[in-house]
């Protein structure tokens, strides 16, 4: 190999100029990543009659739910059922939302998060195992509801009584069930729910 040809196969060293105008995304990719950014559109919102419609079944069924825990003397509203009623008034066609879902969902995750703390005790590590084994329950037992995960949180760690909180639990449940089922229908023009029972 002659000089010649070692001499012009050596790279050439770049300009700082260069440089700089190398690490900097060209315009044609930041024009392609604000277009996926903004590829994804919200859904509409509802209208001012079916925002008040919906807000006002899920107040009044979380409200019915805490006059029965006055009644019995029980915690009935906890976290959780708030969230399935919000699911359940809110987006009424998700899977989350049907019986299902939230009846079953509920009544694993609260299997697993007895399980979870007979085996090792109220903490939150165990609240979060708890948490992620219901995951993996629900999604195997095709009855996903994410409020349903807290759930076996709270068992974890607040540790009621089995024999008290499951029928309360369920009954619940069904009753959040049942009031997005009447809700449905006393507005016309509602989407129906559920979209299927089981």
């Amino acid at each position: 190999m002659s000089t010649d040809e070692i001499i012009d196969t050596q790279p050439v060293a770049a300009s700082p100029a260069a440089r700089v105008s190398a690490d900097r995304p060209s315009r044609r990719t930041r024009s392609r990543f604000l277009s996926r950014l903004l590829a994804g559109r919200a859904p509409a919102p509802p209208s001012p009659g079916a925002a008040l419609h919906n807000v006002s079944a899920a107040t009044a069924v979380l409200l019915v739910l805490v006059a029965i825990g006055s009644l019995i003397h029980e915690p009935v509203l906890i976290p959780p059922l708030a969230a399935s009623a919000a699911i359940i008034h809110g987006a009424p066609g998700l899977p989350l939302a049907q019986p299902r879902s939230v009846i079953a969902g509920h009544l694993l995750c609260a299997a697993v998060g007895y399980a979870v703390l007979a085996a090792s005790g109220s903490s939150p590590w165990a609240a979060a195992l708890a948490a992620g084994i219901s995951l993996a329950v629900m999604t195997v037992a095709r009855t996903p509801h994410s409020p349903a995960c807290a759930t076996a949180v709270v068992i974890v760690l607040n540790t009621p009584r089995p024999a008290t909180f499951v029928p309360l639990l369920v009954g619940s449940a069904g009753l959040l069930v049942l009031a997005g089922w009447a809700a449905s229908y006393a507005r016309a023009g509602a989407p129906r729910y559920p979209v299927y029972w089981w």
